[in-house]
C-alpha cells in the first residue's frame, strides 16, 4: 500500500490553505448566530462578546491538536487519518462520518439560504420584481442547486482554479464585512433608538434586569463555538498541500487567529450600535441578520454592499466545504471502508471527482430538506456535537499516538515535545468535553415539541448509520483477506 499513488498532486500553497480555512469558518454564521443567540439562549443579553471570547478557547486547543497531527500525517482526509492511525479505526470513521454528514447537510443549507440574501440585495436596490421572483420556490431551488454544482465544477477542475476562486472571495468578504464593523462603531445605541423612533417604532432604550447565569453563559459559548468550526478543512486537504509539515500547521494557526479577530470586531460593532434588548425583542418575532439590523442606519447603497458581503461569504463557503467533505470520503475509499471507486482521481485535473459528486448529491438532499426545515439552530446544534466529538478525539489522539504508532509520532514537527503535548492535549480534552457536556445538557433539557427537534438523538442516529457503513466495509475487507487494523498501522498512500 505504501508504493501506491493516490493521483492527487501537491499544488496548494499556504495562501490557498489559509483561504480554505477562512472560507469554511466565515459564512452566514457571523451574520446570524451572534444575533439570533438572543432567541436561542435567552438571557445572554449584553454578554455575547465575552461568550464569544470564551468559545474561542476550545477552538485554540483543538487547533493545536490538529496542527500537531497534521505535521506528522499530511494526507487527504486529515481528521479520519489522524484518529484511525493514532487511536482506533472505528472511532476515526464514525466521528468523521458524522462530520461528513453534518457538513454535507450544512453545504445544502448554505446553498439554500443564499437565495434570501440575493432577494434582500434586489429589494434594497429597489428591484421589487427581482425580490418577488427570488421568493418563488422553484426559482429558489434552481438557484440553490446551480450554485452548489457550480462549486463542484470549480473543485473538479483542480487546485489552481479552486485557489483563483476562493482567495479573491475571501478578500472581498473581509472588505465588505468591514462596512458592518465601521458602521457599528460609528453609531451608538442612542443613535439607533432615535432612528427606530423616526421609523415609528415604540422601542425604548432601557436597561432591563440581567438574567445571565453561568449555565446561560456556557450554553451560549457552546453555540457560538460553531462559528470556529471549519479550520479542520485545512487538514482534509493534507494530500494536496505543498510543504505540508510546515504549511498545514501554519495555515491552521493563521486562519484561527485572523477569523477570531474578525469575529470579535464584527460582534462588538453590531452590539455597539444595536441595543441587545431590541435584538432579543425582535428575534422572537422573526429571523434577524447583522446587515438587516444595521441597514436602517445607512443609505440603500451601503445596505446593498453589506448584504452583498453576507452573500459573498456564503458563496465562498461552498468550494472549501466541498473540498473538505470530499477528501474524507476519498480517504475512507482509500482504506476500503466504502467502495474503492469513490477514490477515483480525475486523470487531467487530479481531483477526487467521484467523491466530490457523491458529497454534492448528499448536499443536494440538504437543499431539498431545507424546504421543510424547522429551526435554523437545529442544524447548527448537530454540527456542533459532531465537531466537538471530532475535536475531542483529536486531543485524545495526541496522547495515544506515540504508544499506538511510534513511527508516525516520530514525524511530528510542531510541538514535538511530550512535555508540552500532554498538558495541551489534556486541557483540550477537559474543555472540549466540558463544552460537549454543556451543549448536550442544554439540548436534552430545553422544551421542544418533539424529540426530532433535539440534536443529540439525531446525531446518535447518524452515528448508528456510520457504524453500519463501517462494519459492512470491514466485513468486505476481511473477505478479501485485509485487516483494517493492520492497514491503519501504516500511513495512507501519498
Amino acid at each position: 500500500m505504501e508504493s501506491k499513488k493516490t493521483g492527487l498532486v501537491r499544488e496548494m500553497g499556504l495562501v490557498g490553505l489559509v483561504a480554505t480555512g477562512i472560507s469554511s469558518m466565515v459564512g452566514a454564521g457571523i451574520n446570524v448566530i451572534p444575533i439570533m443567540i438572543q432567541r436561542n439562549v435567552p438571557g445572554i443579553g449584553a454578554s455575547v462578546l465575552p461568550a464569544y471570547l470564551f468559545a474561542a478557547v476550545p477552538a485554540v486547543f483543538a487547533g493545536l491538536a490538529y496542527a500537531i497531527l497534521a505535521s506528522a500525517m499530511p494526507r487527504a482526509g486529515g481528521s479520519y487519518v489522524y484518529a484511525s492511525r493514532g487511536l482506533n479505526p472505528y472511532l476515526g470513521f464514525i466521528a468523521s462520518f458524522s462530520q461528513w454528514f453534518s457538513l454535507c447537510v450544512a453545504i445544502g443549507v448554505v446553498s439554500y439560504v443564499l437565495v434570501p440574501f440575493l432577494r434582500d440585495i434586489a429589494l434594497a436596490a429597489g428591484f421589487a420584481w427581482g425580490g418577488e421572483l427570488l421568493d418563488q420556490g422553484g426559482v429558489r431551488l434552481f438557484i440553490s442547486m446551480s450554485v452548489l454544482w457550480l462549486a463542484v465544477l470549480v473543485n473538479i477542475r483542480g487546485i489552481k482554479p479552486y485557489e483563483r476562486t476562493i482567495v479573491p472571495l475571501v478578500v472581498l468578504t473581509f472588505v465588505l464585512g468591514g462596512i458592518v464593523i465601521v458602521t457599528g462603531f460609528a453609531y451608538s445605541k442612542v443613535d439607533y433608538a432615535g432612528v427606530l423612533r423616526s421609523l415609528g417604532s415604540s422601542f425604548q432604550l432601557t436597561e432591563g434586569p440581567s438574567l445571565l447565569t453561568p449555565a446561560i453563559f456556557l450554553s451560549a459559548s457552546a453555540v457560538l463555538f460553531s462559528s470556529f468550526i471549519g479550520f479542520d478543512s485545512i487538514a482534509q486537504a493534507g494530500g494536496e498541500a505543498k510543504n505540508p509539515a510546515r504549511n498545514l500547521p501554519l495555515a491552521i494557526g493563521i486562519s484561527v487567529v485572523l477569523v477570531g479577530i474578525y469575529y470579535m470586531l464584527f460582534t462588538a460593532a453590531v452590539y455597539h450600535a444595536v441595543p441587545w434588548q431590541y435584538i432579543a425583542q425582535e428575534g422572537l418575532r422573526h429571523d434577524l441578520t447583522a446587515p438587516g439590523l444595521l441597514g436602517i442606519l445607512l443609505p440603500p447603497f451601503w445596505t446593498v454592499l453589506m448584504i452583498s458581503g453576507a452573500a459573498v461569504a456564503l458563496i465562498k463557503d461552498l468550494p472549501a466545504m466541498l473540498l473538505a467533505v470530499s477528501r474524507l470520503l476519498f480517504a475512507w475509499a482509500e482504506d476500503g471502508l466504502v467502495p474503492p471507486a469513490v477514490a477515483a482521481v480525475h486523470p487531467k485535473f487530479h481531483t477526487p471527482h467521484v467523491a466530490l459528486i457523491a458529497s454534492a448529491l448528499m448536499a443536494s438532499l440538504g437543499i431539498l430538506g431545507s424546504h421543510v426545515a424547522g429551526d435554523f439552530f437545529l442544524g447548527v446544534d448537530i454540527l456542533v456535537i459532531s465537531m466537538l466529538v471530532n475535536f475531542l478525539l483529536m486531543s485524545v489522539t495526541v496522547l495515544t499516538l506515540p504508544r499506538k504508532n511510534p513511527a508516525i509520532a516520530s514525524q511530528i514537527a510542531v510541538i514535538s515535545s511530550r512535555r508540552w503535548q500532554i498538558p495541551l492535549a489534556t486541557f483540550g480534552i477537559v474543555i472540549l468535553g466540558g463544552f460537549l457536556a454543556v451543549h448536550t445538557w442544554k439540548d436534552l433539557t430545553i422544551p421542544v415539541e418533539s424529540w426530532l427537534l433535539r440534536s443529540t438523538p439525531l446525531w446518535i442516529i447518524v452515528m448508528a448509520a456510520g457504524s453500519v457503513v463501517y462494519f459492512r466495509g470491514v466485513r468486505k475487507l476481511r473477505a478479501a483477506g485485509i485487516d483494517i487494523h493492520e492497514r491503519c498501522a501504516t500511513m495512507p498512500p501519498e
